[in-house]
């Protein structure tokens, strides 16, 4: 069972991920001080992945006797969300290209 705080962290970085004023700056061709939208995927990206590494690591940690049953747990639900929400995001990228696709010239 996923945890609030771990489903509000998830929400909040798609929600920083869909700022809607930096990617109509950029479509008008105005360069910001923020970063591309690559290397937001990019780090996006990064954080599932560093979520599923902690999630091994605590269940390798418990298979030792080294750790706690509910860290386990907490790991691999906080993975469980961040992997949804990457996977929403990568249908709503998906969407729109063929949105975009259908678009006639």
């Amino acid at each position: 069972m996923t945890t609030p705080s771990a489903a509000a962290g998830a929400y909040s970085a798609l929600a920083r991920l869909a700022d809607p004023s930096a990617a109509l700056g950029n479509a008008a061709g105005i360069e910001g001080g923020g970063p591309s939208f690559g290397s937001i995927l990019k780090g996006a990206l990064g954080a599932v992945v560093d979520a599923g590494h902690k999630a091994e690591t605590q269940t390798q940690a418990v298979a030792a006797g080294k750790a706690n049953i509910v860290d386990v747990v907490t790991a691999v639900s906080e993975t469980e969300v961040a992997v949804e929400a990457l996977v929403s995001v990568r249908d709503k990228m998906i969407q729109a290209y063929e949105e975009i696709m259908r678009m006639p010239i």
